[in-house]
């Protein structure tokens, strides 16, 4: 089973990006996803995640009211709508699911680099 993250890219401070994540080969409909960021020099960051039932979510103090975390009709696929950017959301960002305890994510796919310029 993979996660495959797409749509990172360059987006001047103020635009919108969204990021896709899906799942091939297997099903995480019922387990929670999430996106998690990593910029150079600093440490791994939760962006938001999302339960399996698409009705909790949790969002990193640095983004509330910015970013939002949906999952796809079919829960397999999670997207982060990220509006407002700034140049300190630049990173990469990845995706992952957590398949045995909730919270606690070991599958990841790819990271997508999104690039923010002032």
């Amino acid at each position: 089973v993979q996660l495959q993250a797409s749509g990172g890219g360059l987006v001047q401070a103020g635009g919108s990006l969204r990021l896709s994540c899906g799942a091939s080969g297997g099903t995480f409909s019922s387990h929670g996803m999430g996106w998690f960021r990593q910029a150079p020099g600093k440490v791994r960051e939760r962006v938001a995640d999302i339960r399996g039932s698409g009705l909790t979510t949790y969002y990193g103090d640095s983004v509330k009211g910015r970013f939002t975390i949906s999952r796809g009709s079919a829960r397999n696929t999670v997207y982060l709508q990220m509006n407002s950017l700034k140049p300190e959301d630049t990173a990469v960002y990845y995706c992952a699911a957590d398949t045995k305890i909730p919270g606690r994510y070991d599958y990841w796919g790819q990271g997508t680099q999104v690039t923010v310029s002032s």
